[in-house]
């Protein structure tokens, strides 16, 4: 994992700058975008001004008033610090991010459009123009993001994934994208620049972890809205009461009715909201996973469908030597020689993976491999055979139709067991690769695009969490079905072109279905963009990072699961937290209520199952709850609520018997504990 993942959930730095903004936060300006908040403290600011008249003037109760207009200052207080505590860990992510850029010196190209041209001049990175093309050597800083249009070379991208294993980018096919500031390990390339001045994938990087500029997400859009709506309502009410309240002889001070509205106002889920949508994002990009908006995140949590392009992504996208199939009189031994023999020059990846086979299974050793051939046979098009030619053996691989004519045989009269290889090979989805030595047949190598581990229980997880797992290929339907069963995906789209998959995903959302794409082809970026969560790979091209919604740095297709799992829990914890909060708002009822009319009302003295010492502290003690189970529940904003997969009727059980009973409880709790330490103390 990235440097991302290792900021503790409390950092001394974060915590520290985050006390400064929430006073800064009280500023009305700021203030008016959460009304819950915005309407405390214009009420606190009230009760403040009354505090002062009355030491002015001399009045009594201004040690009621005082400690009053104190918390409800807190309150405010409390529900800024929460939302810059999460701003805060954004920040400092994105400071980290800006450490990464380093301003180097970039090797530009003279000629751009001659890559034979080796003249270059030396130029500042910060300066490179859409369009440059720069040459990178070992040990240089890649500049800016681009396009490898020449070279291969290994590239660490540590600064960027936090991972140490370095990747091959090269030019042309989907690996040829490469990242600003990541390191040139061994040989060289040509970049061509595709970044604009300040657009480059790490400066996007940073301006989207940057929780300031977050935008709402329409859910949280609504929530603010019946938020606002019910402070109205209770407003209203409250000033109604006022009126009551002396038409039945009561007489209730500003400051009292002020407690009482604080107190009814959805407060707790008022100033935890904001916090909530930050730390979605915030715990997203601790799995290495940079969103766009918040809109995808809280759209991953209600995925139906999951669509992975399976090379590179279920599969690792090159053919490997998985057997060796001798014919009669050949020994599994002797073939694996053959057929490393075969592959002494073959620089190929399923040449490679040959030669690891036989010597990993078989023992061969590599003084087989150092042999100094004869005769070396590359592979052509043409021919669509290989081989070499080494003390008097003449061993050759390649396609079963070319080795059999080579060898001058047809496919009928090879022995069965040759047939029958050949045939239970292809219909597995694999590719057989035929074997001769002296142009006799030595048997068949078993190619196949090899699943990545544990995939198959990672969709089987998807699948528990109700999402359905879609691969697409533009493979033959056989291969793709072999594919498919392996991996254990629900379905499959074979021989599928973009417009295909594009298709797909229009005719899913036709039907009111959330749709998710992994993808990093160039040939995937209609589809990404086109679904509702496009989640393409860090190493992928750049057309495909520019059309989704998420980057993952890590490149794994799977991480899906912590991406849903992430859109749920920040869905749940907004949830979970509004039911606390309107559970604990109609339980602060039973402490304020009976302590403002009780004294005319003797009979709403049974509604005072608390048993609180006075009506004043019955309210102070009220208001002082109400603050203080916004700094309670900081911690489970940030953290979010813990997701199991589990039906939707089963996580509402769930929600209200833990969140709605738990809102219930802890005010009567709280509040009579405060209560007895307010009355210790003579507060009130």
């Amino acid at each position: 994992m990235s440097k991302l993942a290792s900021m503790p959930l409390f950092d001394s730095e974060v915590l520290s700058q985050a006390a400064i903004d929430a006073v800064t936060k009280l500023h009305p300006r700021k203030l008016v975008r959460n009304p819950v908040m915005f309407v405390t403290g214009a009420v606190a600011a009230v009760v403040t001004a009354m505090f002062l008249r009355d030491i002015l003037t001399g009045q009594p109760g201004l040690l009621f008033t005082g400690q009053i207009a104190l918390w409800l200052w807190f309150t405010v207080l409390f529900a800024n610090f929460a939302e810059a505590v999460a701003e805060g860990r954004g920040k400092a992510q994105a400071d980290a991010l800006r450490r990464t850029r380093v301003n180097t010196l970039a090797k530009v190209m003279l000629h751009p459009d001659d890559l034979s041209d080796e003249l270059w001049e030396p130029k500042s990175a910060i300066d490179l123009q859409q369009g440059d093309v720069v040459l990178v050597e070992a040990g240089d800083t890649i500049p800016t993001d681009g396009e490898v249009v020449e070279g291969i070379a290994s590239v660490n991208e540590a600064a960027v994934t936090g991972e140490s294993a370095p990747v091959i980018r090269e030019s042309g096919g989907d690996r040829s994208a490469v990242t600003g500031g990541t390191v040139v390990l061994s040989d060289w390339i040509k970049v061509r620049v595709t970044a604009a001045q300040g657009a480059s994938f790490l400066d996007r990087m940073i301006a989207l972890v940057e929780g300031a500029s977050r935008q709402k997400t329409p859910n949280e859009l609504a929530l603010s809205i019946l938020l606002s709506g019910m402070t109205l309502i209770f407003l209203i009410a409250v000033t109604t009461l006022w009126g009551l309240a002396g038409y039945s002889g009561t007489v209730l001070s500003v400051t009292v009715l002020v407690a009482l509205l604080v107190t009814l106002i959805p407060t707790t889920i008022g100033g935890l909201l904001s916090a909530i949508g930050i730390a979605g994002m915030d715990r997203l990009i601790r799995f290495n996973v940079v969103a766009t908006s918040g809109r995808a995140v809280e759209a991953a949590g209600d995925v139906d469908t999951l669509l992975l392009d399976k090379t590179g992504t279920i599969t690792y996208g090159n053919r490997l030597a998985t057997a060796f199939i001798p014919v009669p009189g050949v020994s599994e031994y002797d073939l694996a020689e053959a057929a490393l023999l075969a592959s002494l020059s073959d620089e190929t990846p399923e040449g490679r993976s040959i030669v690891a086979l036989a010597k990993g299974q078989y023992g061969l050793s590599d003084a087989t491999s150092d042999m100094s051939p004869d005769m070396v046979v590359p592979f052509s098009a043409q021919t669509r055979i290989s081989g070499v030619d080494v003390h008097g053996r003449s061993v050759r691989k390649g396609a079963v139709d070319a080795i059999l004519k080579a060898a001058g045989q047809s496919f009928d009269g090879a022995p069965s067991v040759f047939q029958d290889a050949v045939q239970a090979i292809s219909r597995s989805g694999g590719t057989p690769l035929a074997v001769s030595e002296s142009n006799r047949l030595a048997g068949v190598i078993h190619l196949k695009d090899v699943v990545k581990p544990g995939i198959k229980s990672r969709f089987a997880a998807l699948r528990a969490m109700g999402i359905k797992t879609v691969m697409v290929t533009g493979d033959n339907p056989v291969t793709a079905a072999a594919i498919a069963s392996e991996a254990g995906v629900d379905d499959y789209i074979a021989e599928a072109t973009p417009q295909d998959k594009l298709a797909y995903i229009k005719s899913e959302q036709a039907k009111g279905r959330l749709i998710a794409m992994c993808g990093d082809g160039t040939n995937d970026a209609p589809a990404l963009a086109q679904a509702d969560v496009g989640v393409a790979m860090q190493t992928g091209t750049q057309a495909a990072r520019e059309a989704g919604n998420m980057v993952d740095l890590d490149s794994d297709p799977t991480k899906l699961i912590e991406v849903t799992e992430i859109g749920k829990q920040l869905l749940m914890t907004r949830g979970s937290l509004t039911t606390f909060s309107i559970a604990n708002d109609v339980a602060k009822y039973f402490a304020i209520i009976p302590a403002l009319f009780i004294a005319t009302y003797p009979q709403l003295g049974a509604l005072n199952v608390m048993g609180l010492a006075t009506p004043q502290s019955a309210i102070l003690s009220a208001v002082i709850f109400n603050a203080l189970i916004i700094v309670a529940l900081i911690p489970l904003a940030l953290n979010g609520v813990a997701y199991r997969p589990a039906g939707a009727a089963a996580l509402l059980r769930r929600n209200l018997l833990i969140y709605g009973l738990g809102g219930l409880i802890a005010p009567f709790i709280g509040i009579k504990i405060i209560d007895v330490a307010v009355s210790a103390l003579g507060l009130a």
